[in-house]
């Protein structure tokens, strides 16, 4: 019985270290800020856009350097309404996405497969017809040359079918009547979270961003 005790007992300090080591980890990476490149110019307007725990990536839906609704559909949407500029995308766990439409929806099973990318991933798309820079939208100009290298990064991100078309899921668990979810790929977890794709994005990109992160206060800390 103490055997049984002591293992369970060094079980508990061991998950309590990780935690603590996995917190400090996550705050002092996200406080080491990667500096934007410098002497390029301001052509193309993208944004940031955080629901508090979720940082999405936003763009125009349609430039001289990409249309996303050639492959992001209207049509995905509920509403399928056309007359929209924005696209907010971020990168996410599929259970979470499509199981736990509040906090107090998640599951044991979907928490754990999250923790350790034993599940499959998926893109969360809203289209937007404007959008006000608040403490948690934040406007960002950055040169086409660094807008297609953004571009080349989501696109990768999504799943494609044989042709090439970026795969809809088609479900009843969408949040609004102007968002889809699409085939991701990747695997989430603890260090690749939401908030580190959207990172990972703005490091692509050449923009002001994090080390790493896997929090959405990190990334916001540079816009202040």
């Amino acid at each position: 019985m103490k055997k049984v005790l002591k293992y369970i007992l060094k079980t508990l300090l061991g998950l309590v270290a990780f935690v603590l080591l996995y917190l400090l980890s996550a705050f002092t990476l996200s406080r080491i800020t990667v500096s934007k490149e410098s002497n390029t110019k301001e052509e193309i307007t993208i944004y940031i856009l955080t629901n508090g725990v979720h940082t999405d990536l936003v763009v125009p839906i349609k430039s001289d350097i990409y249309d996303w609704s050639n492959e992001v559909k209207y049509a995905n949407t509920t509403s399928k309404d056309s007359v929209h500029n924005y696209l907010a995308m971020g990168w996410g766990d599929k259970g979470f996405y499509l199981e736990t439409p509040e906090w107090k929806d998640l599951k044991t099973s979907v928490a754990f497969k999250a923790a350790f990318a034993l599940s499959t991933t998926a893109i969360h798309a809203t289209y937007y017809k404007t959008l006000v820079e608040s403490e948690t939208c934040k406007k960002i100009l950055i040169s086409k040359e660094q807008y297609q290298r953004l571009v080349n990064y989501i696109t990768n991100s999504f799943k494609k079918d044989k042709e090439g078309h970026f795969i809809n899921i088609v479900t009843k668990a969408v949040y609004n009547k102007n968002d889809a979810f699409y085939e991701a790929n990747g695997s989430y977890s603890l260090f690749t979270t939401c908030n580190t794709w959207a990172n990972s994005g703005l490091k692509t990109s050449g923009q002001k961003c994090c080390l790493w992160t896997p929090f959405d206060t990190g990334i916001f800390l540079k816009y202040k």
